[in-house]
């Protein structure tokens, strides 16, 4: 049985920093547009603020969260935005408040969770460490909208092996969610970590394999980076066509991100090699 403790921290860690980017903007800075249509930096933070809330529910009143999930089925094609515009209409420090608060209560309520406890969700039920990791991936993946609506580059951080792992847990899921049959064999995943380290998951002699940077891996499966901009490498056919349909995160694949080469800052000595860029 997983101990949440470790997740927890993380993502408590990953929020604060996501908080800093945002805490000092101006009124006016709040309604930037990011790279998700129609999205401002308001609806980003309100959305996450929605979904702790709603994740909340699920861990300490699951009667009271099942009216979320009907809501979720007779409006699947809008029912985020919906929350999204909901929070953005707040004014900022009322959002930023609400958001402080619900990400807070949402950590408490995880660690004091029973061990082995399983809690309702709009997919399958989640036990505390899944349901952390998850916030911890949308977390990141929304900062990372934030980010690039501020032009601000945010330094990798280890704590991007939960969204690894993650990814690679969701690999069927993907294939799935667009109606098609997953591969039966098993991949080999090895991604250099921010410190150096190697991530390695699946049998060594996978004749399906993806390598690269963890950093491009998470864009991927984030759909936060066009994959033409990333330098992940795929051996095999199938392996390729994961990288191609890959996401982590649960609903409609969406459209993703446009092609645009990008460059990022040369890695420092001891992070991630030349291939991390875009």
């Amino acid at each position: 049985m997983a101990d949440p403790t470790p997740v927890i921290d993380d993502l408590r860690a990953e929020s604060r920093e996501l908080d800093l980017l945002v805490a000092e903007l101006s009124p006016e800075r709040w309604w930037l547009p990011t790279p998700a249509a129609g999205w401002t930096i308001a609806h980003q933070i309100a959305h996450l603020a929605w979904t702790d809330r709603s994740a909340l529910l699920a861990v300490t009143d699951s009667d009271a969260f099942q009216p979320l999930v009907e809501k979720a089925l007779a409006a699947p094609g809008s029912f985020v935005d919906e929350g999204a515009e909901e929070g953005a209409a707040l004014p900022p420090a009322g959002l930023l408040a609400t958001w402080r608060a619900g990400r807070t209560a949402l950590g408490e309520a995880l660690l004091q969770a029973p061990p082995g406890a399983r809690f309702p969700w709009y997919g399958p039920p989640m036990s505390a460490a899944s349901m952390a990791t998850a916030r911890l991936m949308e977390t990141w993946a929304h900062g990372q909208d934030v980010a690039d609506a501020l032009s601000v580059v945010r330094p990798p951080t280890d704590r991007l092996r939960h969204v690894v792992r993650l990814g690679v847990r969701t690999r069927d899921f993907a294939y799935g969610v667009r109606g098609l049959a997953p591969p039966h064999e098993e991949f080999r995943v090895e991604l250099r970590a921010p410190s150096g380290e190697v991530w390695a998951y699946g049998p060594e002699d996978a004749e399906q394999r993806v390598t690269g940077p963890a950093l491009d891996f998470c864009l991927l499966v984030t759909r936060r980076a066009h994959r033409a901009d990333l330098a992940l490498t795929a051996e095999g056919p199938d392996a390729d066509r994961w990288l191609g349909i890959a996401q982590a995160f649960a609903g409609p694949p969406g459209t993703g991100r446009p092609r645009e080469r990008t460059e990022r800052p040369a890695p420092e000595a001891g992070g991630p090699g030349e291939e991390d860029g875009r």
